[in-house]
């Protein structure tokens, strides 16, 4: 299976290493925002062809799957632009931005039948695994509350080394757009869907134009009810968790296992796994990403490609936690409880 990478970031990285990594894919070219930086990305590999026009780029006939590694706010072009030159598309995290351009990028895919697909690793987690299999099998009983805690450390500096990061036009946000975007989508994932939120998401620590620091409460559709805070302005930065607590039990887990996994009526122990994706290091770096992850989706789009499926996350999937994150913001600039459809 041919990719190509539009982007050359940090992120993009990982992509390059995992198609690199898999013994049925190919990365054949790359795209910067100039060739130099593409050359830089290609590391002298000359199997490589280099691009500084996406559009020319999209002509080579022998992709079949783009990597879209683009910032935030430019992930809708680069997704609508592959569906017109029909390849496939595996998307950064999050999606993209806006409600619009996401109903976009998912029409174009929908109408060119090329498949969207987007990068969500932190749903491979061994603890998340077990305990929405323990959701579904009721063991907690009636879910009546959902938290998460998306606390992270980014410095200045890493604001300041790349000129979109912070923005509001290409990063969408902070906190909650960049890095809690993960877990806001673990938590609807094991909770279900979202009815109502209320948020506050100042900027207390970092000069830039969007939140550092957000606290959210949540109404599920299912009556549950549940709160989210999202930080990078916390030093130093802690390790992610969740809590899910039933009227007849509670799990509690964060990147490094479980902290509680207690049912009424029952000594079951906690699940014993092996943390093979390496995610209890990912909370006070954005360099310490394991490419596990990147490999299982670029796995994933593989097989999507040669059997027709459906990716494991795709747009109408990814979206829910953009549409989430957008109702945040705008309960914060309004101060009113936003609903969601």
């Amino acid at each position: 299976m041919k990719f190509g990478i539009v982007g050359t970031g940090a992120i993009a990285r990982y992509h390059a290493a995992a198609i690199k990594l898999h013994s049925e894919a190919e990365l054949v070219a790359v795209c910067g925002i100039t060739i130099e930086k593409a050359e830089e990305f290609a590391e002298g590999d000359t199997s490589i062809r280099l691009y500084d026009d996406y559009a020319k780029m999209l002509e080579l006939a022998e992709i079949d799957v783009i990597c879209v590694c683009t910032p935030s706010g430019m992930h809708g072009d680069g997704v609508v632009l592959a569906a017109h030159a029909g390849k496939h598309v595996l998307c950064e995290k999050p999606l993209e931005v806006t409600a619009e351009r996401m109903t976009a990028m998912i029409r174009a895919c929908r109408s060119r039948n090329v498949k969207l697909g987007c990068v969500f690793q932190r749903r491979l987690m061994p603890a998340m695994l077990h305990t929405r299999q323990a959701l579904l099998d009721g063991k907690i009983g009636r879910p009546v509350m959902g938290n998460a805690y998306l606390k992270y450390y980014r410095s200045p500096e890493y604001y300041q080394s790349g000129g979109w990061r912070g923005t509001r036009a290409l990063d969408g946000g902070g906190a909650l757009m960049n890095q809690g975007v993960h877990g806001v989508d673990l938590l609807q994932y094991m909770m279900g869907d979202v009815a109502s939120v209320f948020a506050y998401c100042p900027t207390l620590a970092r000069d830039i134009e969007v939140e550092d620091t957000a606290v959210i409460t949540l109404k599920f559709k299912s009556g549950a009810l549940g709160v989210i805070q999202g930080a990078t302005s916390v030093y130093p930065g802690q390790e992610t968790r969740f809590e899910l607590h039933g009227d007849r039990g509670t799990i509690e887990f964060g990147d490094e296992g479980f902290k509680q996994w207690k049912f009424m009526d029952s000594d079951e122990p906690a699940p014993v796994f092996e943390d093979t994706l390496g995610f209890g290091s990912t909370s006070s770096s954005a360099q310490q990403l394991p490419v596990a992850g990147h490999y299982y989706y670029i796995n994933d789009m593989v097989e999507v490609v040669r059997t027709g499926r459906e990716p494991h996350v795709n747009g109408e999937e990814a979206r829910k936690s953009v549409d989430l994150i957008l109702a945040a913001y705008e309960s914060a600039r309004t101060g009113k409880e936003i609903e969601l459809a």
